[in-house]
């Protein structure tokens, strides 16, 4: 296990940890590290170094046989084989004043101050800092802000978390900055006020954010997409990488994995949408990172419309602070129609056949409009067991208003194992020619087909439009 580049910034600790789970050595060649057994310039979880490229020097003068000594607690260095003398020239500092480093030191600030926010003031990232000033606090040993939970959805607040590039974390109470930080950390001295809405507090040791307050909970619904990994966008598998929960039908979640030992899968009936969208918030407003999984995108005729109409009708302001976000997938009558071509080229309408919870005299209707205006349709839920006539009555309209040549495209399992794409017309078409499984795909007075190379047929719909005599 060979780390080629960034073993300053962590890369020979990462290369040591691979190295230990396949069994192997980690063949380390940062000369710094090889000699003192530890990577001055990479310091621990919790440290923070001032000046790298003046790192770089200060080692190269180890190096060359300078001793060192070192001025505050640095407990990871107790077993390294440094040259120490308290009368050396070059010192490693450790510490959270503010200071401007010069090449014979090297400054490493413990990230042990946190910041209490009571008031969302404008500016509010500059006026930490210029209360970190005022307090000569070095900014790098800036660990974390702390709010009152009724501040957690503000925008102002998390930008400014953002800025300093700090965790953000969030406690009960209504308070003034200082109580708010006592109730917090009550172990440590009390609190410094240093403005109106805010107060610093200094500890002894590296300020662990996990341990402080809460984090705001933070709820996704993602698509999948059609099933394929790659089919999959690049924002919904970092949302399953740090969530830690996944909700939702036990196909889909599976289909979500793999997934690491630490995260809890929660799964349920495919009918169980809103108390699954409840269950996503209870376990959100506790500080947790949730997705709630649908297959192709959540927006399209799955849980992402749930959700809403779950945090709709609650009052609880819990509910309404968490971070809700819906993230897209590729829906099942795209992933169909890019399959078959273009059907789906022009102007096209989306129905669900399924009348569980709409009547079937609307799903006339909206069907018999979107014929007469000449629209190719896209079907989802068009049969089942429990509904095994619909699909015929809604083929019936179809062809009120459509020629019997029309093309039909028929997509099982698209983006699936064993996924199949049939097109036929639509006056062979019958319905035991399709499942719920099976996305189908209508064609317009435009759309046409045409033979494909490999003995297929493409399908498409132009974008343009007979001009009307």
């Amino acid at each position: 296990m060979v780390p080629l580049l960034g073993g300053l910034g962590g890369v020979n600790v990462m290369a040591r940890e691979i190295g230990a789970g396949l069994g192997v050595a980690a063949a380390i060649t940062t000369s710094g590290e090889l000699r003192f057994g530890t990577c001055l310039l990479n310091p621990p979880s919790g440290y923070a170094l001032a000046d790298l490229e003046l790192g770089k020097r200060f080692v190269s003068d180890l190096l060359a046989g300078e001793s060192v000594r070192i001025d505050g607690a640095a407990p990871w260095l107790e077993q390294a084989q440094l040259p120490q003398s308290e009368q050396a020239q070059l010192a490693i500092h450790v510490g959270c004043d503010a200071r401007e480093a010069s090449a014979n030191e090297l400054v490493i600030y413990p990230r042990c101050v946190l910041v209490a926010v009571s008031e969302v003031l404008p500016e509010l990232a500059q006026a930490i800092r210029t209360a970190l000033q005022a307090a000569r606090i070095a900014e790098p040993a800036l660990a974390c802000l702390l709010a009152a939970e009724q501040h957690m959805a503000n925008p102002d607040l998390h930008a400014a978390a953002a800025e300093l590039g700090v965790a953000l974390r969030f406690a009960p109470g209504a308070g003034d900055a200082s109580a708010l930080a006592a109730q917090a950390m009550p172990q440590l001295l009390p609190p410094q006020p240093v403005s109106d809405g805010l107060a610093i507090v200094v500890s002894n040791q590296p300020i662990d954010p996990q341990h402080i307050g809460r984090a705001r909970g933070r709820l996704a619904v993602i698509g999948l997409g059609p099933g394929a990994a790659d089919l999959m966008v690049p924002a919904v598998k970092a949302e399953l990488a740090r969530a830690n929960d996944v909700l939702g039908y036990e196909t889909y979640v599976r289909m979500a994995g793999p997934f690491r030992a630490d995260q809890v899968l929660h799964c349920t009936d495919n009918r169980e949408e809103m108390q699954r969208a409840r269950h996503a918030f209870e376990l959100a407003v506790q500080g947790r990172s949730v997705v709630v999984v649908s297959s192709g995108d959540p927006g399209v005729f799955a849980m992402a419309a749930a959700v809403l109409e779950a945090l709709h009708e609650s009052s609880d302001p819990h509910w309404h602070a968490v971070e809700l976000e819906m993230l897209p997938g590729v829906s099942a009558s795209l992933a169909t129609a890019a399959q078959a071509g273009a059907p789906l080229g022009h102007d096209f309408c989306v129905l669900s056949l399924s009348d569980n919870l709409k009547p079937w005299s609307i799903i006339e209707k909206r069907l018999d409009l979107a014929c007469q205006a000449d629209l190719a349709l896209a079907f989802y839920n068009p049969i089942s067991r429990s509904r095994p006539w619909q699909l015929g009555r809604a083929l019936e309209i179809v062809r009120q208003h459509r020629t019997a040549l029309t093309p039909v495209v028929l997509g099982r399992d698209i983006g699936r194992p064993g996924q199949t794409l049939k097109v036929v017309n639509l006056g062979e078409l019958q319905p035991d020619m399709v499942d719920m499984r099976t996305m189908v795909l209508v064609g317009s007075s435009t759309t046409c087909e045409f033979a494909r190379a490999d003995g297929g047929q493409w399908v498409y719909t132009p974008r343009w439009y007979p001009a009307q005599g």
